[in-house]
């Protein structure tokens, strides 16, 4: 048994010996790294909670070799960004600047918290209005004789 072990540790070996660390996407390693920068500001639409540089979907990977051909085309970082949101709209931006058609966007999330504690209030307001029923001694009497199994007093 121990001859086995050590005879598939000793066939195992090299292929570790052999791993080497993955080759950058891009030649240029200043491409790559505005190509990061850029897709760190930018949504994935596949995913809708991943930035395009964490997002492994098809078109992410397609969204960003289009942003690394603006790169080496010569673009600026805005008029990348500008491509994007013209195509996109503001959704693919992390950061959507603040204006009338997104103004749910920033807005939105206040606005629900705000009806959460209104109806908080209103439900903590009829509880405290809520007084405990007083019951006479016959009704009471009546209770503890449905309480203890029996229909009538």
């Amino acid at each position: 048994m121990n001859r086995l072990l050590c005879l598939l540790a000793a066939l195992l070996l090299p292929l570790g010996l052999q791993a080497r660390e993955a080759p950058p996407v891009a030649a240029d390693e200043a491409v790559e790294q505005r190509l990061v920068k850029i897709a760190e500001e930018l949504r994935c639409l596949v995913c809708q909670n991943e930035s395009l540089a964490a997002s492994r979907a098809d078109l992410a990977l397609d969204l960003k070799r289009e942003v690394r051909a603006m790169i080496k085309a010569g673009r600026t970082d805005a008029e990348i960004r500008d491509f994007m949101v013209k195509r996109y709209g503001d959704f693919v931006l992390y950061r959507p600047p603040l204006k009338e058609s997104t103004l749910l966007l920033w807005l939105g999330p206040f606005a629900l918290l705000l009806a959460g504690f209104a109806v908080l209030a209103i439900f903590v307001r009829r509880r405290r209005a809520a007084k405990a029923t007083i019951l006479s001694a016959e009704d009471e009497r009546r209770a503890d004789a449905l309480l203890k199994g029996s229909e009538h007093p």
